[in-house]
């Protein structure tokens, strides 16, 4: 899902604290009714953090009643979609035949591989009257070698995420490894996600286990070394450093990142590749119908963009 073809987001000011490579403004588009995406990858500065190679946080938003969110059958190759929801719910339908709803805390992961067709939207029965929407959809890229690997989807309900509480501290381990615990997302690359709330006055330790990671603050403010950072920044950080993380007031963000991918990825629509000539490929595959259908969903799609 790609909510509109953004451009960059744009770098933010430089702070002092060592440990921050840069910040990450990220570009903002409202899409009506008080429903607004931010883009924070990729970016100017960073277009990819671990495998992670787009990152959208959308809502928190109310649709009104009648209405719903309405992404059309369209394709993706080379990556895996992940969805996560902080609030609300989204049925998704792909052309392996999968019909699986979505709500928060669950993981829906979308492998595309070589090519997979999708659509997301808000179920008939919640359009009666509206409902909430809140969430992050990220892209993380596949190796080189796994690229063309088969489509497949997985859902993850809420309660198989290893969950750490600590003295006003609440980790969930969504994808890989986190302060000791492992998701049980399978990967194919190392991969970071994880779902933090911190209470005012407490504080989260950020090791190096991981070379590439960032924070994205989705509510509250936090502070690092001194520099305090409100929502909707996404800070990247540099690797090797441990830092730490300190609620100034009370807080939710998440940790992504992982090792860096095996090179550069080329990114277009709904196209990832390490090869140019294989996203034109999927272009006209595209163009011409090659692509599957989506059972449930089969009269509707999205046009391949003209530029």
């Amino acid at each position: 899902m790609s909510f509109f073809a953004g451009k960059d987001p744009e770098a933010g000011d430089k702070y002092s604290c060592d440990a921050i490579a840069h910040v990450v403004v990220p570009r903002t588009v409202d899409l009506g009714d008080g429903f607004s995406v931010r883009r924070a990858l990729p970016s100017a500065r960073s277009r990819m953090v671990g495998p992670f190679i787009f990152f959208d946080h959308f809502g928190p938003a109310e649709f009104r009643a009648g209405t719903g969110l309405d992404v059309r059958p369209h394709p993706h190759i080379g990556l895996a979609t992940v969805t996560y929801l902080f609030d609300g719910e989204i049925m998704h339908r792909d052309s392996l035949g999968t019909a699986a709803a979505i709500k928060p805390g669950e993981v829906n992961w979308m492998t595309a591989g070589r090519g997979i067709v999708h659509s997301e939207r808000t179920d008939a029965d919640l359009r009666t009257n509206g409902s909430p929407i809140h969430g992050l959809q990220m892209w993380v890229g596949l190796p080189a070698a796994k690229e063309e690997m088969d489509a497949g989807f997985a859902h993850h309900e809420t309660g198989e995420f290893p969950l750490i509480t600590d003295n006003g501290k609440t980790v969930r381990v969504v994808v890989g490894s986190l302060y000791g615990a492992k998701s049980p997302v399978p990967v194919v690359h190392e991969t970071m996600f994880g779902d933090v709330t911190l209470k005012a006055g407490t504080t989260l330790p950020i090791d190096a286990g991981h070379e590439e990671r960032a924070l994205y603050v989705i509510q509250g403010t936090i502070d690092i070394a001194g520099d305090k950072f409100e929502p909707g920044r996404l800070l990247v950080f540099k690797p090797g450093d441990k830092l730490t993380v300190t609620a100034a007031t009370d807080a939710h963000f998440v940790l992504v990142g992982g090792a860096p991918m095996d090179g550069p990825r080329h990114i277009w629509w709904n196209f990832v590749s390490s090869r140019k000539e294989r996203i034109e490929q999927a272009k006209a595959e595209w163009k011409a119908g090659h692509f599957g259908k989506v059972p449930g969903d089969e009269i509707e799609f999205i046009p391949l963009p003209e530029q």
